[in-house]
């Protein structure tokens, strides 16, 4: 498994602290992000997952607690939208350039508007998907959410 992503070389040119982590990826997991926890031994609210959506049909990116779900009407709101859905898979793979389970908020092909569940910037640390399955990097949720232009928001 290659280290350097194009999630990686974007955190390293934000200049962002970072580290990199792997595990067993499990392709049948029910949950990804809940699976990743487990498998690294990690809260899973310090597990953050990234999921594609579309607020008035314009694609977003959300990133919260793998324990957690989003609420759309929130999510909605917090982007100033009417309504929100999430983006099938297909679509997802062709907006960030990533594969469904190595989704990173990082370095997609297009830079949508990302919001982050404020509960995940009370963490020191946080875990997120590092652009390819199995793959996660460790960072500072602000430090994120910053690289991302990230608006903080309750989506849950």
């Amino acid at each position: 498994m290659s280290k350097t992503t194009r999630a990686t070389q974007a955190l390293q040119g934000a200049g962002i602290a970072f580290s990199v982590h792997s595990y067993d990826y499990d392709p049948n997991a029910e949950r990804i992000g809940l699976q990743a926890a487990e498998a690294m031994g990690a809260d899973p609210a310090s597990v953050l997952k990234t999921l594609m959506v579309l607020v008035d049909n314009k694609p977003a990116c959300v990133i919260l607690p793998s324990d957690q779900e989003v609420n759309l009407k929130k999510l909605a709101s917090a982007l100033g939208g009417k309504s929100a859905q999430m983006m099938k898979p297909a679509d997802a793979e062709r907006i960030t350039g990533y594969h469904v389970g190595g989704i990173s908020p990082f370095g997609q092909k297009k830079r949508v508007p990302t919001v982050i569940e404020q509960s995940a910037l009370e963490h020191t640390s946080v875990f997120i998907n590092g652009g390819q399955r199995g793959l996660q990097v460790r960072l500072n949720p602000r430090d994120a959410a910053s690289a991302l232009d990230a608006k903080a928001a309750a989506l849950v």
